[in-house]
């Protein structure tokens, strides 16, 4: 039975995850093999097939855990007891740090999603679609209340916040003169310049 943790106390899952994400971003998915991630975290074959049966399923994985750590925080900012604006902005620019300190993760899925099954790239899209879904629900009570514009439909505004966040991977650099936070706060802002009456 392949085991839990390493010396240090690593879960094989996350190490095994750590290697993937880090030869992911680095060579491509197509050029990594088993090998390479199965030696890179320090186990065998045996432990990799345990936990995710295949490379393509810690493709998914590497995608598919910031889409919930956001969905989390996102259900958290909307059920939050504060005026919609406030809300909205909270996780229009939380979307974009967590983005940021996922990089690896977000670059390698937009390179890398053409890998995955259609059965796989389904399940994919339709967390995604759950969490644009709650995120628009946020624009509408707005709208609904008068708060924000109903000038511009609810669906066109998620999709011009979420294609700025899709391309943080092809420009952020952490070396650069924006913080994370800073990036968020100018894009939650013009999102919601955007949607002012």
């Amino acid at each position: 039975m392949a085991r839990t943790t390493d010396g240090k106390g690593v879960p094989v899952p996350q190490r095994l995850l750590a290697a993937a994400t880090r030869l992911f971003a680095e060579q491509g998915y197509g050029s990594t093999s088993v090998q390479e991630i199965v030696e890179a975290a320090g186990v065998t074959k045996g432990a990799l097939y345990h936990y995710f049966g295949s490379k393509e399923d810690l493709l998914q994985e590497v995608y598919a855990r910031v889409l919930r750590l956001q969905q989390e925080r996102l259900d958290a900012f909307a059920d939050a007891d504060e005026p919609v604006e406030r809300r909205l902005r909270a996780a229009a620019a939380d979307v974009v740090v967590t983005t940021i300190e996922n990089l690896d993760d977000a670059a390698i899925f937009f390179r890398s999603m053409h890998h995955l099954s259609p059965e796989k790239n389904k399940q994919v899209r339709a967390e995604r679609r759950r969490y644009h879904e709650r995120f628009r629900a946020l624009v509408e009570e707005g709208q609904r209340s008068g708060v924000f514009t109903s000038a511009t439909p609810a669906d066109l505004v998620v999709d011009y916040h979420f294609g700025s966040v899709h391309h943080l991977s092809t420009w952020y650099r952490p070396d650069g003169p924006l913080t994370p936070q800073q990036v968020a706060d100018h894009l939650a802002d013009l999102l919601l310049r955007a949607l002012r009456p």
